[in-house]
């Protein structure tokens, strides 16, 4: 991993662009903002994917494996923290005098001082940021976003539009969410994690009190949830909006219902507005709040704004339906932390109504699952009928010695609701084995574990009905 130095030059002037890692959510979509400026581009990835494909189509140059030579005439190269120092493109960049640059400094060129609307958050960014862009849009707006997801009904994360507001998700996994020159700060919710990045619990917090306090606007953050409650009594900015259950939010939600897509009733200067989502869950009802919250600071109307968030379609990897087997539906979702998982799970109850739900989850880098295990056992123990646990991926981290997905499994205080299974091919045959009609198969994950639901669904297929 490759932490940011966020003290380098950003080019003034940018006419060739090559993106290690180009291939990722994140990356592809910036790439396809370079294009959409005129910008040649190039790039690579370590496999194939649908993403350079699409790329390729658009007119970037697009190579599968690292190797210098895949540079070409770029002037300025952009990369993601999760290379490795010594990969044959970044090192050689280096040698060049090449601009080299993180993918938060190249977001940070393609803003280039418009107003700007960040959504940040430990979990719910990808979604909130999906959920304003549309609601912009069917409001008759044309917003820039950059997010960090494929928008379902937009078919992209990221596009160039007509306007002088741009949006985009801001990360703050290694801290280049206080890089952004924000106008509005959106703070769905504060729960510690990255703590390989940031040095302690305190240092996690701090960052996002001072992301808050540098918006140039106003701040938009949530009434109930805890870490959110810890930040917001460090702000010292002029204007604070809150959104959230509790009776003194600006903006309160009351009457959540997970029936279905979520529905809830929302609440702001005295107006109040029922509100019928066509996503599931009650985080989505107070993702969509926060995002009216925005909304009206902006300066639409707010029952516009209700109507408008109730068009949005979802994301992709966020409880996304891939296909059904033998009346058995697997979806897919992208929680990668015990409190995603919550959230996934409690939703996919509301799905499932009296079917049984079936996890299989992949733990996401050696560092959270070994400070986490127990918590991710405990919920997913709490919520799911039946626990499939494969090893860990490891993403931009070494392998940890004792650090697998057994951790998880074997946290469990019932074994037999458990089983841990490092093999895709026999995970899937197993979970096929369990299986009845009517029961819910969801992966869980923020890594490639979406790549097996073929599997899952073929074994389904072969399998006798358990």
């Amino acid at each position: 991993m490759i932490r940011p130095d966020l003290t380098l030059p950003i080019p003034e002037s940018i006419t060739s662009a090559h993106f290690i890692g180009i291939g990722g959510s994140g990356m592809s979509g910036l790439a396809r903002m370079f294009l959409d400026a005129g910008i040649r581009v190039s790039g690579s990835d370590r496999a194939d994917s649908d993403n350079l494909r699409a790329l390729a189509a658009a007119g970037a140059t697009v190579h599968v494996g690292h190797d210098a030579a895949h540079l070409g005439d770029a002037d300025t190269v952009i990369h993601t923290g999760a290379i490795w120092p010594e990969n044959p493109e970044f090192v050689t960049a280096k040698e060049r005098g090449l601009h080299v640059i993180h993918r938060s400094q190249a977001l940070f060129w393609l803003i280039g001082g418009r107003r700007l609307v960040s959504v940040a958050g430990a979990h719910g960014k990808t979604s909130s940021t999906g959920m304003l862009v549309t609601a912009l849009q069917a409001l008759g707006a044309d917003p820039n976003f950059v997010n960090g997801g494929v928008i379902e009904q937009l078919g992209t994360s990221s596009s160039s539009g007509a306007d002088e507001l741009f949006v985009i998700e801001a990360d703050e996994s290694d801290g280049t969410f206080l890089l952004y020159e924000t106008s509005i700060a959106l703070i769905t919710n504060v729960d510690p994690d990255h703590l390989d990045f940031f040095s302690s619990e305190d240092a996690f917090y701090d960052a996002f009190v001072r992301f808050g306090d540098e918006a140039r606007e106003a701040v938009v953050i949530s009434s109930d949830d805890p870490g959110a409650q810890r930040v917001h009594a460090g702000l010292s900015h002029r204007n604070v909006i809150t959104f959230g259950q509790a009776a003194d939010a600006d903006l309160r939600i009351d009457d959540i219902s997970t029936s279905g897509g979520a529905a809830a009733t929302l609440v702001h200067e005295g107006r109040s507005e029922r509100m019928q989502l066509a996503v599931p869950g009650a985080h989505n009802a107070v993702n969509a709040a926060g995002v009216v919250a925005v909304l009206v600071t902006l300066g639409h109307d707010f029952a516009a704004s209700v109507r408008a968030v109730e068009g949005f379609a979802g994301t992709v990897r966020r409880l996304e339906l891939h296909g059904e087997a033998r009346g058995v539906h697997v979806y897919d979702d992208y929680s990668h932390h015990p409190t995603e998982v919550r959230a996934a799970l409690e939703a996919m109850r509301g799905i499932a109504g009296g079917g049984r739900v079936i996890a299989i989850q992949q733990p996401h880098t050696y560092s959270r699952t070994q400070q986490m295990y127990r918590e991710f056992a405990e919920v997913l123990e709490e919520l799911a009928d039946h626990t499939v646990v494969l090893d860990v991926y490891g993403a931009r981290e070494d392998p940890v010695p004792g650090v697998t997905g057994e951790l998880v499994s074997g946290a469990f205080a019932d074994q037999a609701n458990v089983h841990y299974v490092p093999d895709w091919q026999d995970a899937a045959d197993y979970t096929a084995r369990i299986a009845r009609d009517g029961d819910y198969v969801v992966t869980l994950g923020c890594g490639n574990v979406y790549q097996m639901i073929p599997q899952v669904l073929e074994s389904l297929r072969r399998a006798p009905e358990a």
